[in-house]
């Protein structure tokens, strides 16, 4: 029996959901505790963040193709002669699959791909200075980064264990397909815009094209955590997509759920957990409080710094 045969038998759970969310959570947690290890060993922050957009890509990429594959080996008889993974997405996958998959990717290849440059240009992240002493804090970093990932991605894994033969029995385009769209566009374009602004502000100020200490142009004088309320709004977007699907009668009968009032309840509750955590997140532990404290420090005494606190919302923007 294969490795790949194995953990199929070990996650065959009746509930379509399960089958496609325990591979993921062991994708999630077992990756990140492989990079963990070296990371804590060397003290060495670098690869956290380029690892945590890894781990969505991944996650992302099986539970699109594990239903599918099961299919496929199921017809074959054995793993052996089902075929690979990479062969399974024509004809198989709903569009709102390979857009909510689409969607993941492109923000973690963006988010990754941004923050690792960052830490390779500034050499480390303080967020860590004081982390990365402790291993099991350190390690705890990485855990709670898997937590992350897993909870983000609840509504996704959920839209991709459903059948595509189901979904294609839902109308051609909903409501909830064309507000989480719009919601996706316009968060990631201002998480974007805003992170290029602060690394163009950022860059201005190595070559002393201004003596600026902190960023109060762009959309920065709009909130002052754009890059923030971008990425809570574009999961809210995803969030929006996949609660449609979730909740009408073809996604219900999908994820093995009741249909009833509490099925439908526990559905899009567990679409909403996505950007739910992502906000506690940014409020209550790494994004706001980290920031507002840091710089509070450093000019909470300028009356320059205290003006723009007081007329620049923190998180939603105002124009």
């Amino acid at each position: 029996m294969t490795l790949i045969s194995s953990m199929l038998h070990l996650t065959n759970f009746k509930n379509p959901f399960l089958r496609n969310l325990v591979p993921a959570l062991g994708v999630a947690y077992g990756l990140q505790t492989a990079v963990a290890i070296p990371s804590i060993l060397t003290r060495n922050e670098r690869y956290y963040d380029l690892s945590g957009s890894l781990t969505y890509l991944s996650c992302t990429a099986l539970s699109l193709m594990l239903p599918a594959y099961r299919v496929k080996m199921a017809a074959a008889g054995s793993a052996a002669a089902a075929p690979g993974l990479l062969g399974l997405a024509a004809g198989s996958l709903n569009w709102r699959q390979v857009v909510l998959s689409a969607a993941v990717s492109i923000w973690a290849t963006r988010l990754g791909t941004f923050l690792f440059q960052r830490i390779s240009k500034d050499g480390s992240d303080s967020r860590f200075d004081e982390i990365k002493k402790s291993p099991p804090q350190f390690f705890g970093a990485f855990m709670a980064q898997a937590t992350w990932v897993s909870l983000c991605l609840m509504p996704v894994l959920a839209v991709n264990s459903i059948p595509s033969s189901l979904l294609a029995g839902l109308p051609a385009l909903m409501l909830t397909d064309i507000l989480g769209i719009l919601l996706y566009i316009g968060g990631l374009s201002f998480e974007v815009t805003a992170d290029r602004q602060k690394n163009q502000w950022v860059q201005e100020k190595r070559e002393k094209k201004h003596s600026e200490d902190f960023l109060t142009r762009g959309l920065w004088s709009k909130s002052r955590h754009p890059n923030y309320f971008g990425e809570a709004t574009l999961w809210t977007g995803i969030a929006t997509v996949a609660a449609g699907v979730m909740t009408s009668n073809v996604g219900q009968v999908g994820m093995g759920l009741a249909g009833s009032l509490g099925g439908r309840l526990l559905a899009a509750a567990m679409a909403g957990v996505s950007p739910a955590f992502v906000t506690l997140l940014l409020f209550k532990v790494s994004g706001i409080p980290l920031s507002e404290k840091k710089y509070d420090k450093k000019y909470g005494d300028r009356k320059d710094y205290q003006e723009w606190k007081k007329n620049t919302p923190v998180f939603f923007p105002k124009f």
